[in-house]
């Protein structure tokens, strides 16, 4: 009824008073407000907030004890979850038919997975410190490779080039040149020279071992070997990881080889992993340890515009030119041109690396579709790496071969592999060859133009060649050398012996065939 107010038997007159009176009312709205603002405060903003229902689903609520019985946890997985989680398209068959179709286009899929990895710009940055050793182990060798470097015949016991020898195993100048230039002139960002020590991954040692080896009278040049050991092995940061962090580029087989087994820890730049004991001795070099890196190329790089015009061109089914009888592996050659001289579509020439045989080797590579690339006195040879700038598929004949940053290249997409048993074979060899299709050919030089990048040192460096490529694959292996660094510092005399190359396996290659 209007005017009357209706009371509830459980509210007092003091409550009526309150909610009546204008004062008391705006001072209970108040209040009501403020508590409201703090208990929004209290459970939105603070750190021991009621959880979100997101939250709630990654956090059980505290209805939901976490079980910590295997027991009793095993039981609740194969009741509920796994009749959940089990597919009932899985078979029980547990014979697989063999699908090469399936597994090529698997394997496709993780190569272009990878080669996406390769081309991403976006990876971390390492820190390596570059010692200014004194000038007789740098800037002296430099100048003496220039000012005899048109001055002098001299040639090697297999009658190559002295000079053009060390150019191959330059690789030593191509890495130092772009660590000490100016960053603002440095197209790598995925390295950078570091001033103080302590801030180092790595330590890079800027010693010219093979224009030592080659261009210095040979008790002069195992005196200086054994001055730049002293001198790197009294550096504290050598002192605190015995080497492991160091990088020390012997990239020709014969360079350092006086003093080196002292250096055994380091990381050692070379050309392949010779497993018969010939150049390496057991204990000295392995795959996890070092880094395989590629020869200088002797040959111009024959771009895509070269490759276009070169390709109706290429007439010769299979070229090499070079030393026709080698030691070790390399005799394998003997045996090849032995069963391949006067094979139709076929040229094998006997020729050195100098001026007129650079000339030779690069008008024949690029006049043929595939270049053999058998093994030298070492597992690898220049001629692989001359091949692929050349647009010439390499038919590697190398059963011991280690190739460079093949944790990042996969090489089936620009070259094939033949075991040398049946390389030797009557007919066997040229056969294959003959019989891969064009398309597949086709596939191979296509990929050949894109790989050869790879091998181009130039200056200053560029993204993806090999001067790139070297600080991709020793990111790779910080972390081991992190390890073996820190255990070395605390382990005791009667700690256990970490298994090293003694006890593998020799390194080697399993032939592949493509076709």
């Amino acid at each position: 009824m209007a005017g009357k107010h209706v009371f509830h038997r459980d509210r007092s007159p003091c409550v009526f008073f309150l909610l009546n009176s204008p004062y008391s009312r705006l001072v209970f709205t108040f209040s009501i407000l403020s508590l409201s603002f703090i208990l929004f405060f209290r459970f939105s903003i603070s750190p021991s907030a009621k959880p979100s229902e997101s939250s709630l689903a990654v956090f059980p609520t505290s209805n939901s004890k976490p079980e910590c019985s295997f027991v009793a946890a095993l039981e609740n997985f194969l009741t509920s979850s796994s009749k959940k989680l089990r597919s009932p398209s899985v078979s029980d068959d547990t014979v697989v038919v063999a699908d090469g179709e399936a597994d090529k286009r698997f394997d496709d899929l993780i190569w272009k997975r990878e080669t996406e990895r390769l081309y991403d710009a976006s990876s971390s940055v390492l820190r390596v410190f570059v010692y200014e050793m004194p000038a007789k182990f740098t800037y002296d060798l430099l100048w003496l490779f220039r000012n005899t470097y048109k001055e002098t015949s001299n040639l090697t016991s297999n009658g190559s080039p002295v000079h053009r020898l060390i150019e191959q195993h330059s690789v030593d100048y191509w890495l130092w040149v772009d660590l000490i230039a100016p960053e603002s002139e440095r197209l790598l960002k995925n390295v950078v020279r570091v001033q103080r020590q302590e801030e180092a991954d790595l330590f890079y040692i800027p010693f010219f071992t093979t224009i030592s080896f080659f261009l210095m009278e040979k008790q002069q040049c195992k005196a200086l070997y054994r001055e730049a050991l002293k001198w790197v092995t009294e550096q504290p940061a050598w002192k605190r990881s015995g080497g492991r962090d160091h990088i020390l580029p012997v990239h020709h087989p014969w360079s350092f080889k006086s003093v080196r087994r002292f250096m055994k820890n380091a990381i050692w730049l070379l050309p392949d992993m010779d497993s018969t004991g010939n150049w390496y001795k057991p204990g000295q070099v392995f795959l996890e340890k070092d880094l395989i890196l590629p020869y200088v190329p002797n040959v111009e790089l024959c771009d895509a515009r070269c490759l276009s015009e070169s390709r109706s061109r290429r007439s010769t089914l299979l070229f090499f030119r070079g030393r026709l009888k080698r030691n070790a592996g390399g005799k394998i050659r003997a045996k090849l041109v032995q069963e391949l001289s006067g094979a139709k579509g076929v040229v094998i020439e006997e020729g050195t690396s100098g001026e007129a045989g650079k000339e030779a080797a690069q008008r024949g590579m690029r006049r043929s579709i595939f270049c053999l690339s058998p093994a030298g006195d070492t597992p690898s040879s220049a001629r692989l790496f001359d091949a692929i700038v050349s647009g010439c598929i390499p038919v590697i004949i190398s059963d011991e071969l280690e190739l460079p940053f093949e944790g990042l290249l996969d090489y089936r997409k620009i070259a094939l592999f033949v075991s040398s048993s049946d390389a030797v074979q009557p007919g066997w060899l040229l056969t294959f060859l003959r019989g891969i299709k064009h398309t597949r050919i086709m596939e191979l030089q296509i990929n050949l133009a894109k790989y050869s990048r790879h091998f181009l040192y130039s200056s200053p460096a560029q993204p993806l060649g090999p001067e790139d490529l070297v600080w991709r694959m020793m990111a790779g292996k910080l972390v081991n050398i992190k390890l073996h660094t820190r255990r070395s510092q605390r382990v005791v005399k009667e700690s256990r012996s970490l298994c090293t190359c003694d006890c593998r396996r020799a390194n080697s290659t399993s032939p592949v065939f493509s076709s």
